[in-house]
């Protein structure tokens, strides 16, 4: 395991414990979220080393890198895809002046498919060979290892998009800013993560679903997105609500704490009815360069 003894935001050295969970996809083991006192970032620690981290994505129910439609959340899930995937492109269409596109995280190419199917130029970037191997098989689309981050040259891409991609990043600040240095200057960066200040999160508390230990590394709020851009000099433009986040989440907690799918709908609506600016299950953070 890898003891983390700075914050990976502020660089803090001091952390309270937050909550203990478990790994319900994998291992079944236990793993503790800390808070960070000086600008109160929760974070996992310790989280597994680099070279071992990869065995805790190692199940068939991961469904972002999967197309299974065993058992009911797994085919409402792709259901919801089809729809969110057209309000994907449309946001990328909407935010973004250019037609190159990242999709960094890309999974088994379902989004770079839209995108190239929509007429955008996209590639996307993911470390799985055999999610990669899944999407250039169905799609011939242009996938490639994630590693190919490193190479690409900078101010080239018009729009970076990160769907629930930012809390999997082992290494947070050194990836960032060379995702903000391929970036042009007017270019977007698109992230996407779950919010422990939605009505779910607190609701659930350990079974919360998009805690998802080990393999989410941080649990973000909207003032964790600000403080960790900032240092990059991006600043956010927009915050857009992920509604149907909510209900998968909200069933997969149910599930793990023992309850029924119906609940866990009843609760994905209650969150929604709930939640304003700031407070939804999960978020899409529109980020600019900095304009002088």
């Amino acid at each position: 395991m890898n003891q983390l003894h700075h914050c990976p935001i502020c660089d803090g050295t001091e952390f309270t414990p937050f909550l203990q969970g478990i790994d319900y996809t994998v291992s079944k083991e236990k793993f503790m979220i800390v808070k960070c006192n000086a600008c109160n970032f929760h974070f996992t620690n310790p989280i597994p080393t680099a070279d071992k981290i990869g065995d805790y994505y190692k199940s068939e129910s991961y469904v972002s890198h999967s197309s299974t439609n065993k058992g009911i959340i797994n085919k409402i899930y792709q259901v919801v895809r089809k729809h969110t995937l057209k309000q994907k492109v449309k946001l990328v269409k909407r935010v973004g002046k250019g037609s190159q596109i990242l999709d960094l995280g890309a999974g088994t190419g379902h989004f770079v498919n839209a995108c190239t199917q929509a007429n955008l130029n996209a590639i996307g970037l993911e470390p799985d060979s055999d999610a990669r191997n899944f999407g250039i098989a169905n799609f011939k689309i242009d996938l490639q290892p994630i590693e190919n981050l490193h190479t690409l040259p900078n101010e080239s891409i018009d729009v970076i998009t990160m769907w629930h991609v930012l809390e999997h990043v082992y290494d947070l600040k050194k990836d960032v800013a060379k995702i903000v240095q391929v970036l042009k200057n007017d270019g977007v960066l698109i992230v996407a993560v779950p919010n422990r200040n939605s009505h779910d999160a607190q609701h659930y508390h350990e079974f919360w679903a998009a805690y998802d230990l080990p393999i989410h590394l941080y649990h973000f709020v909207p003032s964790d997105i600000e403080n960790l851009f900032k240092q990059f000099d991006l600043q956010v433009d927009e915050i857009l609500p992920m509604k149907f986040d909510a209900y998968y989440v909200s069933m997969l907690s149910e599930k793990y704490k023992g309850g029924n799918t119906l609940s866990g709908i009843w609760r994905g609506w209650r969150s929604n009815m709930k939640a304003k600016q700031g407070t939804y299950s999960s978020q899409i953070y529109i980020l600019r360069k900095k304009r002088n």
